[in-house]
């Protein structure tokens, strides 16, 4: 999983682009202080760093952690472009250590779906042993309803003027194979091809609300993206949790 997002890593924020970033930071924020969370945080997958950026415009001190070494790249390269000055460290969420103990972790955008379900409980092990107590963790996870219906057995596509890419997705009993071909628009005007396959997990929520308990998280609740209701066709659900 390190060498994925080897190609993607440094174009993933501007293909997510009209994924509501501002709106969706709001929501992190706002449920940060709803639940009365501190000011020192870890953003885990974080990407290209947006939401790290955003928590620190708003006051917090934040630090970003990635497995892909090209998306903290960019990260580092956009930060420094909007004058925010933000650490990026390179780690894997089943293994994460921090110096300190945060007062808040969050996780959003599909980080989770990445673990095996096997791998869960060392991951919330990991995020919570990192926390104080009382420590917040929001996260999210696409769900088996999306995963299944929406972005399996498909084909996504994308042609822009300095990179396209071909998505072709197989949905499994409990996982999306992903095979992902980018063609990247090099300074001579050539082409560069690179191809990077992907796993996704469906992960079923009351395992994942078992994993957390057993993880040493006390209250745990579930809503759809933004705060919205659950529904069976609940795309993306929000777990926020307090340790």
């Amino acid at each position: 999983m390190s060498q994925s997002y080897a190609a993607l890593g440094g174009w993933f924020e501007y293909l997510n682009k009209d994924c509501g970033y501002d709106q969706w930071s709001q929501y992190l924020i706002n449920r940060l202080s709803g639940l009365g969370a501190g000011s020192e945080g870890v953003d885990i997958g974080c990407g290209n760093g947006y939401f790290t950026r955003a928590l620190i415009k708003q006051g917090y001190s934040v630090k970003g952690v990635d497995i892909s070494a090209r998306m903290l790249s960019r990260a580092k390269e956009l930060s420094a472009a909007e004058g925010v000055r933000a650490e990026f460290l390179l780690g894997d969420i089943t293994k994460l250590k921090l110096a300190s103990k945060a007062d808040f972790a969050i996780a959003v955008n599909d980080c989770l779906n990445y673990v095996p379900p096997e791998k869960l409980h060392a991951a919330f092990t990991h995020v919570s042993a990192c926390l104080k107590k009382g420590g917040v963790f929001i996260f999210d996870i696409s769900s088996r309803y999306k995963l299944e219906n929406i972005i399996g057995d498909n084909l996504f596509a994308e042609d822009t003027d300095d990179i396209t890419y071909l998505w072709f997705n197989s949905f499994k009993s409990d996982r999306v194979e992903m095979d992902i071909t980018v063609f990247e628009k090099a300074a001579n005007g050539t082409y560069t091809r690179t191809d990077e396959n992907h796993v996704q997990y469906a992960h079923d929520m009351q395992a994942v609300k078992d994993a957390l308990l057993s993880a040493g998280f006390g209250y745990v609740n579930c809503e759809g993206h933004l705060g919205e209701p659950l529904t069976p066709e609940t795309q993306r659900i929000n777990f926020i949790c307090k340790k």
